[in-house]
């Protein structure tokens, strides 16, 4: 070999180490695939239904720089839809009028091209001077169908059309959905939530309602939303150039023909909301907590298709659910929800419990501030505590301050220590804020918010008679009542007996009360629902009687579209569902929480099991540390063995949909809300694991001892129940989807469920919030890349050391 052979050699291994070393180092810089899956990649929720549309040049205004999106079009059902747009003229407002701004209403119609106006839901408060008036033609050449007079709402169906813009057959102030007012900003945008109705909701419109032949697959009726923009110039050419003063207004309807011809039109697609289970199958009966509506209604397609039997829910409270679990037999079979467990039986027969959902509360808000709606807000349980015993005077009359409350603040926003925690918050109108809604039904998870109240020191102190800081105290109705130690509490009391005359001149008067001023919500959805409308339906406006047959009465006052404020406590389905703020909540840390996938699933780690019975979590906000929200529930499904093997054998069924394919977040029939928390792994093997004991009839024998029934389920630390093989081998649920069938876990699952590891599943992927258990895909590359970086970098270290040694050698040569 010669001098310059090995030379040329040793140059090229000198190369070869150098690239292996350089591809180490590009390798060792490489990012690695996230670990966590977005919702919209695991579900495919991310499909993208906005729709954008512009408007044209008008006769007299330019619209054609206007875009609006509709953000949601598809999957539809009673929710908001979140409307944006861009390249509007700025809202001037004046004194009782304004120019420039959008009116969007909900209408039906089976043309492709969209809907006739006599089709569309607007005028639900007759007419409304100052933002075009309701169904009023108005003053319009244009017009030559409704010259001079109104156009009728014309109901989807046979129903006959309205007869006078007064006429609330079908809709009217308290249950339209119109937006007669949307404000564009300085900068030529806005936004607005709107209220999507369907069938069930509307069946004026009947959004989603089969129009399919009988015995044919189910064809859900599309809908349309339509914006009509209003500018400066009325449908007659007058320009309004001064908003502000009287007289001086929009006088024509958005329904009128030269406006009409502005319309800018989105189809709405629903989801089926009838005929979607086969005629004939099997029908199974649940009911329970409201916690679990919009879940299992969102279920309930896939569980018809996929179980053979029709599931029907009753939303309830949950203590009346849990007597009905213990009365279930053969012939009357029944699953309940419920977020406290079921007492054990005195026969000593098993009832089981099995995690469904990880949802909880929230307190909602829409507040029109004067540079438009607030989004955010702070409160503490101390603020919570003042409202919910109506210890503001606004809150108890709105005439002169009773003697109890002199010396409190009048309302939320103008309490010293609301402004010290929400500094910048816009100042309202007098008279603006609407208290704070709360549901009349008893409730597991009113218990909750009382404990969250209690867990305060601060909070705690003000219900027993303490004064804040800032000299406020406590309604003296409500001191009474032991709310600081009551701990069982599943109500909102309102025992202030103040009245107060009627608002107007009422002969003889009419006078109101605390609840007449501050109505009492149906239940946790309905509060959600007037939220986004914006009213609380607080009837204090006395209105003359024309008859002895209609006497005087109270009526709603409702706010004025910029006026609205209204709060509520909802739960975080039906907030994130009709699109709400809601509050920052501070829990047990300090941290002020809003409600989220990841701060529900960090309470439900913070939860210990109940004394009663340890395979149920027991909500507990004085744990609600770091980043857990404190007012999180886990809502289980509970269903006794006694019960006709084929009923258990289809909750069972039921169960594992629930636990299974049902935790994948998304809009679409079949899937988990948004608003809940996808189970987490222990959680979800529990359920399966209950399901099996269910369907198997297991029964224990001889009287419940120590208050606890731990281990019946496979709950939190228990290996009971996870021998054997189901007998039934039931489905996992919606296609594809689900676990296996009947197979019980394993005893490798069993230990994954007490330290919170996913087991292995044979369905797709869920987007399960959990504790880190494994290796991920990335941490597997992970690991993968660094052996690959070591083997480059000793390759690359081999292959100079030769010619480094050799270096050395010739150097050393004589």
């Amino acid at each position: 070999m010669t001098a310059m052979t090995a030379m040329s050699r040793s140059r090229r291994r000198v190369v070869a180490a150098v690239s292996a070393l350089l591809a180490a180092l590009v390798l060792a810089l490489l990012p690695l695939p996230s670990a966590a899956t977005s919702a919209a990649a695991a579900d495919g929720a991310g499909e993208d239904s906005s729709v954008t549309v512009t408007g044209k040049q008008g006769r007299y205004d330019d619209f054609s720089k206007l875009k609006v999106t509709v953000h949601q079009t598809k999957n539809l059902r009673s929710q908001g839809v979140r409307v944006t747009w861009q390249g509007g003229a700025p809202t001037i407002d004046g004194q009782n009028a304004a120019v420039n701004f959008l009116q969007i209403m909900q209408c039906w119609g089976d043309d492709p091209a969209g809907p006739d106006r006599d089709q569309c839901v607007f005028g639900g408060d007759g007419s409304i001077l100052g933002a075009g008036n309701g169904r009023l033609v108005g003053t319009d050449p244009g017009e030559t169908q409704y010259p001079g007079g109104f156009v009728p709402f014309r109901p989807v169906g046979d129903l006959p059309p309205t007869k006078s813009s007064h006429d609330f057959t079908y809709f009217g102030p308290l249950d339209t959905n119109e937006q007669r007012f949307a404000r564009t900003y300085a900068d030529g945008t806005g936004e607005v939530t709107f209220e999507a109705q369907d069938g069930i909701q509307a069946s004026h419109l009947g959004c989603g309602m089969n129009t399919a032949p009988a015995g044919s697959d189910p064809v859900p009726r599309h809908c349309w939303l339509v914006v009509v923009p209003r500018g400066t110039h009325d449908a007659d050419g007058t320009e309004i150039t001064k908003p502000n003063q009287a007289g001086n207004s929009l006088q024509s309807s958005p329904l009128s023909a030269t406006n009409w011809a502005q319309r800018m039109v989105v189809r709405l697609d629903f989801q089926p909301v009838d005929a979607f289970c086969p005629q004939g199958q099997p029908e199974l009966p649940t009911v329970g907590s409201e916690l679990m509506t919009d879940a299992v209604t969102s279920w309930q397609p896939k569980l018809c298709s996929s179980t053979g039997n029709t599931f029907a829910f009753t939303q309830g409270g949950e203590e009346e659910a849990r007597g009905q679990v213990l009365s279930t037999s053969a012939d009357a079979p029944l699953l309940g929800f419920t977020v406290d467990p079921v007492a054990r039986p005195e026969d000593g027969s098993k009832v089981v419990h099995a995690p469904v959902a990880v949802s909880g509360l929230a307190i909602a808000f829409f507040i029109e501030g004067p540079s438009g709606v607030v989004q955010g807000m702070k409160l503490n349980p101390r603020l919570v505590a003042k409202m919910l015993t109506h210890s503001y005077a606004e809150d108890v009359t709105l005439g002169a301050t009773p003697d109890y409350l002199i010396g409190n603040s009048t309302s939320l926003v103008t309490d010293p220590e609301f402004k010290e925690l929400n500094p910048g918050f816009p100042r309202l109108t007098n008279h603006q804020l609407r208290s704070l809604m709360v549901p009349l039904q008893s409730s597991d998870t009113t218990r909750i918010v009382w404990n969250w109240l209690q867990s305060d020191a601060d909070a705690r102190g003000f219900l027993s008679g303490t004064k804040d800081r800032w000299g406020m105290r406590v309604n003296r109705y409500f001191q009474d009542l032991k709310l600081a130690e009551n701990t069982t509490l599943t109500d909102y009391p309102k025992v202030d007996p103040t009245t107060t005359p009627a608002l107007g001149n009422g002969t003889p008067p009419l006078s109101y009360a605390i609840t007449d001023l501050d109505p009492y919500t149906a239940d946790l959805h309905d509060g959600a629902l007037r939220t986004r409308r914006g009213n609380n339906t607080r009837t204090i406006q006395w209105q003359s009687g024309d008859t002895a047959q209609s006497p005087a009465k109270l009526i709603n006052d409702a706010p004025m579209s910029g006026q609205r404020a209204v709060m509520a406590i909802v739960d975080a389905a039906s907030a994130e569902r009709y699109g709400l703020t809601t509050a920052a909540l501070r829990n047990a840390d300090g941290n002020f929480v809003k409600p989220s996938a990841a701060t529900l699933t960090a309470d439900v780690a913070t939860m210990r099991p109940s004394s009663e019975d340890a395979s149920v979590l027991k909500p507990d906000p004085a744990r609600a540390k770091g980043q857990a929200y404190p007012l999180t529930a886990v809502a289980y499904a509970a269903a006794s063995v006694n019960q006709d093997a084929k009923a258990r054998k289809a909750y069972a069924r039921f169960i594992r949909y629930a636990a299974g394919s049902g935790q994948t977040l998304g809009v679409s029939a079949g899937q988990l809300p948004f608003g809940y928390a996808p189970l987490p792994a222990q959680q979800r093997l529990q359920a399966r694991t209950a399901a099996d004991a269910l369907e198997r009839g297991a029964t224990v024998t001889g009287p419940p001892s120590g208050g606890s029934n731990q281990g019946d389920t496979g709950g939190p630390g228990s290996g009971a129940g996870t021998g054997g093989t189901s007998s039934g081998g039931g489905t996992g649920g919606a296609s594809g989807g689900g676990t296996g069938g009947g197979a019980t876990p394993s005893a490798s699952d069993s230990a994954a469920a007490v330290s919170g590891s996913a087991p292995p599943s044979s369905g797709p992927q869920q987007n399960v919030a959990e504790a880190k258990a494994g290796f991920t895909p990335g941490e597997i590359l992970g690991v993968i890349r660094w052996i690959l970086l070591v083997v480059l970098f000793l390759g690359g270290a081999a292959g100079l050391s030769g010619p480094i040694m050799l270096h050395f050698a010739q150097r050393r040569t004589p």
